[in-house]
Formats: structure tokens, C-alpha cells, sequence
């Protein structure tokens, strides 16, 4: 029905392709594509005789265009899906454009340099006229907006976990459970333990940057930013148990802030341990989070990047990581005139989704929603065209899919808030 080209080979890639060829019926051929062709070529031995999606692999520097456009002409597409860097969100999405492609990622774009003073003139001003200063945000692919309507094109934007299916449990609610919604609590707990002193679940560049961030939060109209992990809040999470959060800033409350008409709050808290923030304090006040290039030995590096390539990488930790995530949103509002609350969650085990597709749920819980979100955009059931987020479509097709391809939800009525 489909012919779909992948962009990156890394964990949340592999969750998305094998998904994907368990879809066979829309995602007829698929092309992985990576800078290193060999984990493309080896995740294709793995899916040899277990699907009747017809795989092939190229060599791809996603970073240049032209080699983007080019492989995008050789095989002709129906979709990219970006599964890459957020780096390369810009570079993919004016490949997309200039081909004629429908375009999908799973996070918004930041810059790999946040010391290059064009993106920092732009960056800083942004900062003074919202009043956030994390480094990721929507206006660089939102500003291409109006380019996808007049191509006919979509470019769905954010189709993971959380930005994702938290925005799509948002839509659902609005949609099935309340008249108005009043505050949004997002919750992401991960109970999982892979036994290393300190690891990231995710590419660890991506997730230390993001994390080490100030905190920010909608309320009333504006943004509220607060100190990096500066409010710490418990929660008994349901087939995990209590656990010590902390709020952060992160890009789904930006487009649910924008497209939730009358929310008055919109909050996400993400779970830590406190082994992983004394090493990430460590390294923090040593300089290995920064992103501005050092000199070493004659050579520039980027002290995270070389972090990076220190750390497990995020893929080896399916066969050792035990226990479950609850990743879910306490939305409360007004429904026929009366008080409402609910809480509409999943739960992943870590073992289970290694068994199905070697990794662990931080990547399935990722990779599940990327097949999903490119799904409904191939065969047309989401067919709005722009750049667009999640919770600006129909959110029901989206929620069954979930239940069908590995994350069910549960919606709670009535449940424990947060302070």
C-alpha cells in the first residue's frame, strides 16, 4: 500500500521498524537508512522471513541535504519518518518539501550548536518574548507551516511517547471525557533498573541536555521557569509504586498550550533516582554537559558528545533492564457542569517488549507511537496538511492502535492529583 523510508538505525528506529513490519498491510516496502549501513543491514538479517514487508538499506548523511533529496528521488517515498537526531529535523523536513513527501519525527528540532550566533540571536529572543530557555521548541518547524499546506503535504510532528501519545490522550479527553479542560499533569515514570551506576534510556546527548535544562511550566496564560530538578513531587504510580519526580521542561506543553482551548495549567514531571542525579550533578559542574566544542589535543570536541561514546549505549540495555514504565496524564476540567478528573495511562514492561523486539520500553514506548503516527499518515486516515502535532488530529484511530500494537491504556476516573 506504502513505501516508507527510515531514517536512523538506533533504538527507537529498530522498535519502529520491526513494528512497522508487522504492519505489513499499509507499510508494503520500507528503506533503512543510516550513516552506518551496517546496522541497517543487520537489523534487515533479523527481519528476513518474518515479514512480507519488502526491507532495503542506504548509507545516508542525514545531515546534507542534497543526499537526503537524492536518496528520497532514487526510491521515492511515500513517507520519511525520522527516527534520526533532532538535529536533522530541519534538513529532512526541506528534503521532504523540495520532493514532494510526506515528513514524520518523533521530537521537536534543537540546534547541535547553540553556540552559532545566527541561531542564537534568534534563540535569545525567543527566550525574552515566551519566557522559557530550554534550547528545544516548536517555532523552527512550525515556521514551516504554511510550506507544507501549500504542498499538499503533511508534516506530523512529535509522533513518540511524550510528545506524542500524551498529546493524543490529551485530544481523547477533550474529545470523549470533558467540556473544558482545566490542567494538564503529564507523568513519565520509568521503574526500570539495568543495574549500571548511571546510564541514559535514551540517546544520552538528547536526554542529559533536556534534563539539565530549567524546568518550565504553562499557567494562566504564560510560561513559568524554575530551576533544573528544583520541584520534586512523589506519586504512587499503578504496577510500579511510588517514586520521586521532578518538572521539566518539555515540548508537548507548548503545542497543548496552543491548541487546548482555556487550560490554565499544563505540567510535565518525569521520574529519577537518585544515583542518576548525583552523576549527572557530577558531571554537570565538570563541564561534560556542555555543548560548546573544547580544545583537546590539538582537535575540537564537544565534551557531551565525547560523553556520549563513554556511556552504554541505549540499545544494549534491553536484555538487562527489569521492571515497568507508567507513562500517562491526570487531565482535571468540566463536564455538564460538574468537576471532572481522570487519568489516562499505560504501562510497559521491560522484559515483555525485549522478548518481542530486543529493547527495552523507554525505546518501544517511542517506537510503537512512530509506527502509529506514520500509519495513519500513509493510508490517509490523517490527512490535514501543515506541520502539525498530534493532538491536532482525530486522536480515536490513533488510541486503538495503541491497544492493537503493544501499548494499551487505561483511563482511571477519579484519581490521586498532583500537588
Amino acid at each position: 500500500m506504502s513505501r516508507l523510508l527510515v531514517i536512523g538505525c538506533g533504538g527507537v528506529a529498530q522498535v519502529a521498524i520491526r513494528k512497522c513490519c508487522q504492519n505489513s498491510d499499509i507499510f508494503t516496502e520500507l528503506c533503512i537508512a543510516s550513516r552506518t549501513k551496517s546496522k541497517c543491514d543487520e537489523l534487515k538479517e533479523k527481519l528476513a522471513g518474518t515479514t512480507s514487508t519488502v526491507v532495503t538499506t542506504a548509507e545516508l548523511d542525514a545531515d546534507n541535504v542534497s543526499a537526503v533529496k537524492a536518496l528520497i528521488n532514487s526510491y521515492k517515498p511515500d513517507v520519511v519518518l525520522n527516527v534520526a537526531l533532532p538535529y536533522q529535523d530541519l534538513t529532512i523536513m526541506d528534503a521532504c518539501l523540495e520532493c514532494g513527501v510526506h515528513y514524520v519525527d518523533t521530537a521537536n528540532y534543537e540546534p547541535e550548536d547553540t553556540d552559532d550566533p545566527e541561531w542564537r540571536k534568534i534563540y535569545e529572543k525567543r527566550c525574552k518574548e515566551l519566557g522559557f530557555s530550554a534550547y528545544f521548541d516548536y517555532s523552527w518547524q512550525w515556521a514551516y507551516d504554511q510550506r507544507f499546506k501549500d504542498a499538499g503535504l503533511t508534516a506530523l510532528l512529535g509522533t513518540g511517547f511524550d510528545p506524542g501519545v500524551t498529546s493524543v490522550f490529551t485530544a481523547y479527553a477533550q474529545k470523549h471525557y470533558f467540556d473544558e479542560i482545566h490542567t494538564i499533569d503529564i507523568l513519565d515514570c520509568n521503574g526500570g533498573d539495568h543495574g549500571y551506576p548511571f546510564a541514559t534510556n535514551f540517546n544520552p546527548e538528547v536526554n542529559l541536555r533536556e534534563v539539565s535544562a530549567p524546568g518550565s511550566y504553562w499557567e494562566d496564560g504564560h510560561w513559568v521557569e524554575i530551576p533544573a530538578m528544583s520541584l520534586k513531587r512523589e506519586y504512587n504510580f499503578p504496577e510500579v509504586g511510588e517514586k520521586d519526580m521532578y518538572l521539566l521542561h518539555h515540548e508537548e506543553i507548548e503545542a497543548l498550550a496552543k491548541n487546548i482551548p482555556g487550560v490554565k495549567r499544563i505540567r510535565f514531571f518525569m521520574t529519577f533516582g537518585q544515583s542518576y542525579l548525583t552523576h549527572m550533578k557530577c558531571l554537570e559542574n565538570v563541564g561534560m554537559l556542555s555543548t560548546s566544542p573544547v580544545d583537546f589535543n590539538g582537535q575540537k570536541i564537544v565534551p557531551i558528545q565525547f560523553l556520549k561514546a563513554l556511556l552504554p549505549d541505549p540499545a544494549s540495555l534491553g536484555p538487562r533492564t527489569v521492571g515497568k514504565t507508567n507513562i500517562g496524564c491526570i487531565f482535571t476540567g468540566i463536564k455538564d457542569g460538574k468537576e471532572k478528573t481522570i487519568y489516562i495511562y499505560n504501562v510497559c514492561d521491560h522484559q515483555e517488549c525485549y522478548k518481542e523486539v530486543e529493547s527495552q520500553a523507554i525505546s518501544y514506548t517511542t517506537g510503537v507511537p512512530a509506527m502509529i503516527g506514520t500509519a495513519l499518515v500513509a493510508s490517509g486516515i490523517w490527512n490535514k496538511r501543515g506541520a502539525l502535532t498530534t493532538d491536532e488530529f482525530d486522536p480515536d484511530p490513533y488510541m486503538d492502535m495503541l491497544n492493537k500494537f503493544g501499548l494499551p491504556w487505561v483511563v482511571s476516573e477519579n484519581p490521586v492529583t498532583v500537588e
